[in-house]
């Protein structure tokens, strides 16, 4: 049988839009001879579709569209997912479904491990599958599941069953995984090890797709893959880009019919990729195409402007530069040369008059206060207006330039250098940021060298400099990740030999600015444990604080 893998980028709720790409694909596997072709997890809807599944019209769409797709292609097999009634008349409406579309037919089979936690909430809408049969086509008796249904092989505390040991003793012949798995840096491999995991223990061959493109600040990297039943990797779909493979599944009993040949890039070629991607498709599927930034000369604004460049094109992004009385003279220059560089439009309005104004407005009732922080703010949003009046007025959104260790610690000032649509390094930290902007210019340079090796500033008063708010970022950033990837505690950093009062007031910032991160941006997610809704934390609390 010639089983065509189908990895699409779907757009949620675009009926329309997701129905006719799905029948183009199909269409074109069943010309190149494929007997079944098989989508992703709620290939029909998109994936995420959150609260949507609780309209009942956005279910009869799904429906309406499962039948089109079934009706456009009685002879060859479909495999697709949609959520599917639950008319058991116990527990959630929904069941999150693997629809089997043949001869006019719908057949349904329903997803049993529904995760919850991080970025998923599956147990919100769905309810849990408990029957396990196999799917008959062909000849062939397929063991058919979606997504976690396959990440559990035997040792998941989360799960108290298991459904491919509840479908091996049907003796299937080979095993398909629809999925909807969202890329982080490490996902790659770990999806590629669970999957071979399930062939080695089982035996036979595993067909799985993973849909690709970003749903807001959900990265999907696609990767799908076809595995022997040897437990090699015999195929696989490139990642961040749609794709459509032929398998024949007589090849995949051979033994050792062919070696591993998916290469997972380098963190930093993934993460580049990502968000690059995630760029892209915000501004796609929401019907925008102009992205507007601040350009401080600084090595945040300069990635983000260089990786939205590669996302929209030059023309499509515009720079601006809101130099002070405190912006040093080679930051001024260093912007323009990375406009210059990436080709990008910018435009200069200088501050000074307009702090000055504000100064004075003030002045009477600060009388002889000395300057502090409220007067770096003042400059922070005056920026943040000028950067809102920009995107107001022309239609451009604004991208945040604001990274991860700055949000960590909430070194950033709401409504002014927070401000934005969308926050495309929110989600990678500071030294990391340093090795995004080298891989950027691995070809030639783009970002100047003086951006990637000066030390780090705000320039919102004299000779300012990062280090002197915090600590370095080298050691900032071990802490950070240790607490928010790693979930360690004070007591576990400092026996890790972090110092005591450095932890303590890395984590006092940490968690004393949750009310900033709860009013920033949706961030592109590029790691396991990102800010934003796979990180739910209480903004008025006393732990840790």
């Amino acid at each position: 049988m010639k089983i065509a893998l189908a990895q699409l980028n779907y757009h949620i709720g675009n009926f329309e839009g997701n129905t006719r790409k799905i029948i183009q694909t199909a269409s074109k596997a069943a010309k190149q001879g494929a007997d079944l072709v098989v989508f992703a997890e709620l290939a029909i809807p998109g994936y995420p579709p959150r609260d949507f599944l609780e309209f009942d019209d956005f279910i009869v769409r799904c429906e309406k569209a499962a039948r089109e797709i079934a009706d456009a292609f009685p002879q060859i097999g479909i495999i697709i997912g949609s959520p599917v009634h639950n008319t058991s008349g116990k527990g959630k409406p929904l069941y999150n479904g693997a629809l089997f579309l043949f001869d006019g037919k719908i057949q349904a089979f329903h997803k049993a491990l529904l995760p919850n936690y991080d970025v998923f909430d599956e147990y919100r809408y769905f309810e849990p599958g408990n029957t396990f049969d196999l799917l008959h086509f062909k000849g062939q008796k397929i063991a058919l599941t979606i997504c976690e249904d396959i990440w559990d092989v035997g040792n998941n505390p989360l799960y108290t069953i298991n459904p491919m040991e509840l479908l091996i003793g049907q003796r299937p012949d080979l095993m398909i995984n629809i999925a909807a798995s969202p890329f982080n840096y490490n996902q790659a491999e770990k999806r590629k090890h669970i999957l071979r995991e399930n062939v080695t223990k089982y035996n036979i061959p595993l067909l799985y797709v993973n849909q690709v493109g970003a749903q807001t600040e959900l990265l999907f990297d696609g990767g799908s893959m076809a595995f022997a039943a040897d437990g090699h990797l015999y195929s696989s779909l490139p990642f961040f880009e749609e794709g459509l493979e032929i398998i024949d599944t007589s090849s995949l009993f051979d033994v050792k019919s062919k070696l591993d040949k998916q290469h997972i890039p380098s963190k930093m070629q993934l993460i580049h990729d990502a968000l690059v991607m995630g760029i892209r498709d915000y501004f796609t599927k929401l019907g925008f195409s102009k992205a507007l930034l601040g350009l401080s000369g600084g090595i945040d604004s300069a990635v983000t402007a260089a990786l939205a460049v590669e996302a929209l094109g030059a023309k499509n992004v515009t720079g601006l530069l809101m130099p002070s009385q405190y912006s040093s003279k080679h930051s001024v220059d260093d912007a323009v040369q990375l406009a210059k560089n990436l080709g990008m439009p910018y435009e200069t309005i200088p501050i000074a008059d307009l702090y000055g104004a504000f100064d004075q407005a003030l002045k009477p009732y600060f009388e002889d206060l000395p300057f502090n922080l409220t007067e770096e703010n003042i400059q922070a949003r005056i920026r943040g207006v000028l950067l809102m009046a920009f995107s107001n007025k022309f239609g451009n959104i604004l991208l945040n330039t604001s990274n991860k260790s700055e949000a960590a610690v909430g070194y950033g000032t709401l409504y002014g250098d927070m401000n934005g649509g969308l926050s495309v390094l929110g989600d990678v930290y500071k030294t990391a940021v340093f090795e995004l902007a080298r891989y950027i210019n691995r070809e030639r340079e783009l970002i100047p060298l003086n951006s990637i090796t000066k030390p780090p500033s705000a320039e919102l008063r004299p000779d300012q400099l990062d280090s002197d708010s915090l600590p370095d970022y080298e050691l900032l950033d071990e802490i950070l990740f240790q607490y928010i990837e790693g979930r360690k505690g004070p007591n576990e950093l400092v026996a890790a030999g972090f110092d005591k009062a450095v932890v303590n007031r890395v984590l006092k910032m940490v968690n004393t600015t949750e009310f900033k991160r709860q009013q920033t941006p949706p961030i592109l997610r590029i790691s396991p444990k990102a800010f934003g809704m796979g990180r739910l934390m209480p903004i008025v609390a006393k732990y840790l604080g």
